[in-house]
Order: structure tokens, then sequence, then C-alpha cells
């Protein structure tokens, strides 16, 4: 126990003596997270729309009010014909084109069946299917209204079904809310990933290796002197990270922390002995970098579910996803914050993590015979 003490201590002093690097482990995760918990939402805000209003009455302005006095909606445009909404889209000024024909106020008037034109910029489908949804429901909502103003009714005529929708968990919707969990366990992916693999083959390059090896050392003392610095590195990240998210942007968390941090204990095992691994098949920092980046996290972030949902994945892709760490974090993480649930939802995921952890580490020290032994 002293000389893995002796062995920790002498790695937290090397990275003091790196005062950028010690300030990247607390510093850069707040400001990715805060960076990504702007930037990774799927909500859609303030689409930009220009009208083509061919009818110029009082009726194509009053929708146009509908559509400018929505939160998803701003007006960037008017012309007068579909013809010329093309620039407009082209150069990415406007997503959507609302398209109001000539006589459209007389139809209204008349209670006739009005139609209106919404062309699309589909580049972004994801975006473009959200926004539509909100037009047409928007649409709708107005043709309702416009039918109960015409029959002088308060409201429309019941229909023989009526769906009363609730949402559990994130009432809101919001995409933040379920974004951020997310980010929190890729945020821990990547640094204690890459700084575990790094720290070891930095040892290889500075010839240091090869005099640890001759020392009295065992090689478990090695690798947990080596290890368990980063180890509790990653727990404090863990504790202010999720500090961060419920405090700044409001995540709630209405599971255990106790149990979240037991967790992320477990998570660190996997990230730590996934980063020993690599080290064992690098030879120098940048080497060990590129490998984990584009070899191991890369594909981790692509096929956790954290980015695209596992469900939409082809069939033969989906079995792959059993093999990603991050895809039973990601479960474990969302479920404490957003649903409260404990172990007895939960253990599948957290067995499947600690299997997977201690297969990692297992095949890393197996792998480190040669070089740590």
């Amino acid at each position: 126990m002293r000389r893995l003490r002796h062995l920790m201590r002498k790695e937290l002093l090397e990275l003091r003596q790196d005062p950028k690097l010690f300030g990247i482990l607390f510093v850069a995760p707040l400001i990715q997270l805060t960076f990504l918990g702007y930037a990774a939402t799927t909500d859609v805000k303030n689409v930009p729309v220009v009208v083509a209003d061919a009818d110029r009455s009082a009726a194509s302005r009053e929708l146009m009010e509908r559509f400018e006095g929505s939160p998803y909606f701003t007006i960037v445009g008017i012309v007068t014909s579909v013809n010329d909404v093309d620039p407009w889209l082209e150069r990415g000024t406007a997503w959507i084109a609302l398209g109001i024909p000539a006589g459209y106020h007389e139809r209204v008037g008349a209670a006739a069946p009005a139609v209106v034109q919404v062309i699309a910029d589909g580049t972004d489908a994801n975006s473009t299917n959200l926004a539509l949804g909100y037009a047409q429901n928007l649409v709708a909502g107005y043709s309702q209204e416009l039918a109960a103003r015409q029959a002088d009714l308060a409201a429309p005529s019941p229909t023989p079904i009526e769906a009363r929708v609730r949402v559990w968990f994130n009432p809101r919707l919001e995409s933040r809310i379920f974004m951020i969990p997310g980010v929190v366990a890729m945020l821990l992916l990547v640094i204690t990933t890459n700084l575990s693999s790094m720290a070891i083959v930095r040892e290889k390059e500075l010839g240091t290796l090869e005099q640890l090896n001759v020392t009295p050392i065992t090689r478990w003392e090695l690798i947990g002197g080596k290890l368990l610095p980063y180890g509790i590195i990653g727990v404090i990240d863990v504790i202010v990270v999720t500090a961060f998210a419920v405090l700044w942007f409001k995540i709630p968390l209405l599971g255990s922390p106790v149990l979240l941090l037991a967790t992320s204990i477990i998570y660190l095992m996997t990230t730590l002995g996934l980063g020993l691994f690599i080290s064992t098949i690098s030879d120098t920092q940048q080497q060990a970098m590129m490998t984990a980046t584009f070899f191991f996290l890369t594909p981790m972030l692509y096929l956790s579910g954290f980015i695209f949902p596992i469900e939409n994945m082809p069939a033969l892709i989906q079995p792959l996803t059993y093999l990603i760490p991050l895809r039973y974090f990601i479960i474990i993480v969302r479920g404490i914050f957003l649903k409260g649930v404990g172990v007895s939802v939960l253990w599948p995921q957290i067995l499947s993590l600690t299997v997977w952890g201690l297969a990692i580490l297992t095949l890393a020290v197996a792998r480190s015979r040669k070089t740590l032994g």
C-alpha cells in the first residue's frame, strides 16, 4: 500500500507540474458542458419563414400574424408569388415558405375549403419535420377557430373521441433536459479515457517505464498507481459537472445522488480500463490519442444512442450497440436524472456495465504484462 500511495502521489505531482493540463481536467468539462448544453438540442424555434401572399387581404394578414406570434416561426420576408420564394430557400435565408393563394379571403369568408401551400427546405430532415409539424398544428388550430367563429360558437363542435395527452419525465419536451445527462456521460468517457491512455504511454516516451519495471513494484501496484489518480479526478468531475447541470441548466435530479455516484465509479472503471488497453497498443501519446478518438470514442458516440436513436438504426447494426459501455451509462444517467428510478429498474444496465468494465480491465492488464510487468 505504501508503494501504491507513492505512485499515486507521483502521478498527481506530475499533473500539478503542468498547470494547463491540471486546469483542463476541471475547467474543460464545465466549458464543454456549457457549449454542448446550449448547442446539443433538437428543439426547433424561430424558424425563418418567407410568405408568398398573393391575396393581400385581412384574412391573409391574420394568418401571417399567427405565424409571427408563434415562438416557433419568424417571418423574414413577404413576396407576392410562390415563384419568388426559390432564392430565399436556396440561400438558406428561409427554411419554410408559406403560399397564400389569390382568393383566399373570399373562400374563408364563404366558409369554403381554402388551401395554403407550405414549401420546406428538406436539407436538414429532422428540423424540417419538426417545423412542418408545428406549421400543420398551427394551421389546424387556426382553421378550428375560424370554423367556431363562423358558427358563432365559443369552441368547435365536440368530436366523438378526445385525446388528452400527458407527458411524463419531461413535460415541456425540452431536448436539453434529455441531452445534457448524455453529455455528462460523454465528457467522462472522453476525458478519462484519453488521460489514462496517454499517462502510461508518456512513461514509455520518457523511458521511465523501464526504470519502474526493475523496481520491486508489482504490476498491479503500477497499474493502480497510474489509474487511481485519474479515477479520483473522474469522481471530482462527476460531482462538479452534475452540480453544474443541476444548478445552471436546471436539469432535475429526481433519483439518488448516491446511486449516480456509485454507477459513475463503475463507469470510470470501464473508461480507465479502456484507456489502459489503448496504452498497450500505442507507442506514442499522439498515437494513443488518435487511436482512442477514431477507433473507440467516435464509434461509441455514434452507436450509444447519444446522438441517434438505437431503434432507428439498421437491424444489422443494433446488436453492435450492446458492446458499447456508453449505451448503458446513458440509460442509467437519464433514468436517475429524469425518471428517478433506482437499482430495481436499472440493474440490467449496471450489471452489463460492471461486466464490461471487468472484462476490458482484465484484457488490458493481461496485455500490459510485457510492458508493465
